[in-house]
């Protein structure tokens, strides 16, 4: 393996960063097609109810509107806009463009198309609609009770369970061990992207739907669409534009099938774009979850059995609910060797918004739960957290348990020793407490996640690439870009394995008419997956290059070195071709067009690590906390972009605060979102984050590009488990309901107060 490297690891933009800080960058919501209609959602006012009546007749006769469709005049066909491909599994067809029952606060009502999106806006406000109201369900244990059935078939989604070792019965030693149960409970929360929701879709005269969408999976998208529509697939092109953040909250096709349908409809070019309220209702956001751990361990800290029992809130329709819950199965046996695992876990129906996928995809939820007990259990044996852990962490090529797969080179406990020593971990953490109105406290939090999609269905890539005439490359891909600079690193390795500037690399993005088929960027797959193929194809373009120079110099291919766009002799470095020349001779002289298109298959899905430091200064009469010093310590098998890495983390880090402290979309007992804007849907601002100190470590082993593995959905998994271990250092406390508001804070010290008299 290379390990002195031209281009990896060294830092680089993102591709497109010159029309980004110009404002020269156009997104689907700035294209203004001709003859363009807009489109505007009237959403459900009540969480739970039947359409009794709904009249659009006035806002049909404002000037300028075109249609208004609602159940009475829309398709009656069920539809997942989860499904990444046909004939999936876990994918129940249970929505409908419009119904004649709402299900949530925000649910689609009617939506009108017309000349502008002003009239749009006024036509809305003119359609009467009045409800018969029913039951509403938020709560996860009255869900469970289906005493008020928001579908059919019940309030359970799906029940899953696995074990691991001893079923019911004990496990040796147990009886002289230590028994810790905890429940946490992590909250919905919000993608909140610069970019709103937007989808454009333009229907021509043969019957083809064109879509524009800041999407994640282009390919998926056409096969909802298409089917849904019941045209073939040849007759939906989906092109993926410029995403302003994403975050998992584009990866479903929520806006597309509407969007595809107006377009057919009224034989013309749509744009739906939602606004910030209706990006909060109306799409999805990260789960709320409920998770109850009983975990059993020796005296010395060796951990014998854990018992989980989760429940997940799919809100009001399931999409992606059945496999995120499955996926929270197997994540404790990537993180901790336990010979004794029962894991129980359920996704259930309520009036609350939809969830659906969010960074990290179950396990910011999971290992939040799972590192908070951890603490407990270290407190209640009197041992320092850190070295409980370490007799516990999966060593690098553990088979993991659950999908007896490979970890992989796991470089957990590496972090966890690195980051200790440089956080000054043991003296800050027995330092002692201090009395008065604020309390210094140190936490930290391990986790892990996954690096594709292998061993739990299809994964593969595929890419073409092809020399130009002046030398330079344009590499084909269906890779979607969702801000984070993947571009870059594709481009970054391509032009590694080929001995050139990146620069020289045009990447293109997911267009379904003209790309090679890939899923699209979810499961942290992007750099492991789509980064390998990248690598490949190029190979196969550097042989071909090497082909054509050894023609050129009358050379034996052996003899050739590539290096600075230039082929020379090895044995005389004066006999030398450069790119630009092969890119013409390649044509002229020998009628050859260099060109190769190359599939790569997933082989392996190693764990990516990190171990994630806080420091927090805790207010006791207000309740507010603030994060003081953060270090986060990642194995990342090697570095592709480094400021790009440490970028991903920070931000990250970000996300995981604002989801440990004050990010909630909270809904009341009628069902109502009482948070549907940035006035009041509370993030972690720039003024009040610590300096984030990012160590990555580069341990290689594992077969993605250079050895790197994946760090966008991961970075964020150990963040909102330290900062809540930091709070509960600080005041003695056991807090394990997110997020930790000051309300909370308050009511647990005037508890413990109240307790001690």
């Amino acid at each position: 393996m290379k390990k002195n490297f031209d281009y990896v690891g060294k830092s680089y933009p993102v591709h497109d960063a010159i029309g980004k800080v110009t404002g020269g960058l156009v997104y689907a919501g700035d294209m203004k097609l001709p003859r363009m209609l807009h489109a505007k959602l009237l959403l459900s006012p009540i969480a739970h109810g039947i359409i009794k009546e709904i009249d659009t007749k006035r806002a049909e006769e404002l000037p300028g509107v075109v249609k208004v469709f609602s159940y009475k005049n829309s398709p009656c066909t069920s539809y997942s806009r989860y499904r990444l491909l046909p004939g999936q599994e876990n994918c129940p067809a249970d929505q409908k463009l419009f119904s004649d029952k709402v299900r949530y606060f925000g649910d689609w009502v009617a939506v009108v198309v017309a000349q502008d999106a002003g009239i749009a806006h006024d036509a809305v406000k003119l359609i009467d609609v009045k409800y018969e109201e029913l039951p509403v369900v938020t709560d996860l244990s009255d869900a469970l009770k289906n005493e008020a059935k928001i579908h059919e078939s019940g309030n359970l989604i799906r029940e899953y369970g696995y074990t691991i070792g001893a079923g019911e019965s004990g496990v040796a030693g147990e009886e002289d061990a230590v028994t810790v149960e905890t429940t946490v409970r992590t909250p919905r929360a919000h993608h909140a992207t610069m970019e709103t929701h937007v989808c454009i879709a333009r229907y021509d005269v043969s019957g083809k739907i064109t879509i524009w969408s800041s999407c994640q999976g282009a390919y998926a998208v056409r096969t909802i669409v298409a089917d849904f529509l019941g045209l073939s697939y040849n007759m939906v092109r989906v092109i993926k534009t410029p995403v302003g953040g994403s975050f998992g909250g584009k990866q479903e096709a929520i806006l597309e099938p509407l969007t595809a349908f107006l377009a057919k409809e009224t034989r013309s070019t749509v744009m739906l774009k939602l606004n910030r309220r209706e990006c909060i209702l109306s799409t999805m956001t990260r789960p709320e979850v409920e998770t109850r751990l009983k975990t059993t361990c020796s005296k010395d800290g060796k951990l014998l059995r854990c018992d989980i029992n989760a429940v997940l809130d799919a809100g009001a329709y399931a999409t992606n609910a059945m496999d995120y819950i499955a996926g929270t199965m197997g994540k404790i046996t990537k993180l901790y060797r336990i010979p004794n695992i029962k894991y129980q876990a359920k996704s259930v129906y309520t009036n609350c918004p939809v969830s659906g996928a969010m960074r990290g995809w179950g396990s910011p939820e999971f290992f939040t739960a799972v590192e908070i007990q951890m603490d407990q259990i270290a407190k209640k044996l009197s041992m320092d957290p850190v070295t409980f852990r370490l007799k516990n962490l999966v060593h690098p090529y553990d088979i993991d348990q659950a999908t007896k797969i490979s970890l992989g080179n796991a470089g957990i406990i590496d972090c966890l020793e690195k980051g200790a020593a440089e956080f000054n971990w043991y003296e800050r953490y027995n330092a002692p407490k201090t009395e008065g109105r604020y309390q210094i406290g140190v936490g930290f939090a391990c986790g892990a996640h996954k690096n594709s999609m292998y061993g739990g269905g299809p994964e593969f890539s595929t890419m073409t690439m092809k020399m130009n005439e002046d030398g330079t490359f344009l590499l084909n891909t269906a890779v979607q870009d969702l801000g984070c600079g993947s571009v870059q690193t594709i481009r970054i390795i391509a032009g590694e394995a080929l001995s050139v500037d990146p620069e020289q690399i045009l990447v293109l993005e997911a267009d379904t008419d003209y790309s090679p088929y890939d899923f699209g960027s979810y499961g942290t797959r992007v750099t492991y997956v789509c980064g390998a193929c990248a690598l490949k194809v190029a190979g196969k373009i550097k042989e071909q290059i090497l082909d054509v120079a050894s023609l050129a110099l009358q050379q034996p291919k052996q003899h050739l070195k590539i290096e600075n766009a230039q082929v020379y002799n090895i044995k005389d470095k004066n006999q030398r071709i450069s790119f630009k020349e092969i890119g013409i001779i390649s044509k002229n002289k020998y009628h050859l067009d260099i060109i190769a298109t190359e599939t790569y298959y997933g082989v392996s899905n190693p764990g990516g690590y990190g171990a994630h430091f806080a420091e927090v200064k805790v207010d006791r009469l207000t309740g507010l906390v603030l994060v003081t010093d953060y270090l986060a310590v990642h194995d990342v098998g090697q570095v592709i972009n480094r400021r790009m890495c440490e970028g991903q983390v920070q931000g990250a880090v970000q996300m995981g605060i604002g989801y440990a402290l004050s990010e909630e979309v909270s809904v009341n007992a009628k069902g109502q979102v009482l948070n549907d804007s940035f006035k009041n849907y509370h993030m972690i601002n720039a003024p009040d984050m610590p300096n984030v100190r990012v160590i990555l470590l580069e341990r290689g082993g594992d077969d993605g590009p250079f050895g790197a593995k994946g760090i966008g959905e991961l970075a964020v998994v150990p963040v909102a488990g330290a900062v809540v271990n930091a709070v509960n250092n600080a005041l003695g406390t056991n807090l394990s309901h997110l997020p930790l508001t000051p309300k909370k804070i308050i009511t647990a010290l005037r508890q413990d107060l109240n307790s001690s008299i």
